[in-house]
């Protein structure tokens, strides 16, 4: 066990937007240390997500974001031999993090030729409730409803 908790790291707010989940989305973003190139990337995307749908990119991406993050995962615990999926909540913290993750991913996954087109085309799915980030959410809240007969095991 640790002796303390370490302390908390806090990311600057962006440039554009002055702010701090926009950050963290384009770190999470960020390839071999080419932040500049996060970025562009995710204006870029913003950009094309504005000329699609008519609506301000950044609130589009906020509410994809929201449509994403999960309330609920299951964790693996180990009782008497048997290992159970025990439901649990999910930080805040961690509940942005996943959510971040998830989009960014099934992002680069899409079929589109750039990656600000695949950004965009996950926001606006995202955003609409659709999509493969939010298919994540979905399975990972049917998972822990289905496993909600060892909520008791919580630690």
């Amino acid at each position: 066990m640790r002796k303390r908790k370490p302390p908390k790291r806090y990311v600057l707010p962006d440039p554009k937007f002055s702010d701090v989940q926009v950050t963290k989305f384009v770190n999470n973003l960020m390839e071999r240390g080419k932040k500049n190139l996060a970025y562009n990337i995710f204006y870029g995307a913003l950009e094309i997500v504005e000329t699609k749908t008519g609506e301000n990119g950044l609130e589009t991406w906020r509410k994809a974001l929201g449509n994403v993050m999960p309330g609920v995962e299951v964790r693996s615990r180990r009782v008497g031999g048997a290992t159970f999926q025990v439901p649990s909540e999910v930080r805040p913290e961690r509940r942005e993090s996943l959510g971040i993750k998830w989009l960014i991913n099934y992002a680069r996954k899409r079929g589109e030729k750039t990656m600000q087109e695949r950004l965009a085309g996950e926001i606006i799915a995202a955003a609409k409730g659709e999509g493969a980030a939010v298919k994540k959410k979905d399975d990972t809240h049917r998972m822990a409803d289905a496993n909600k007969a060892f909520s008791h095991f919580r630690f």
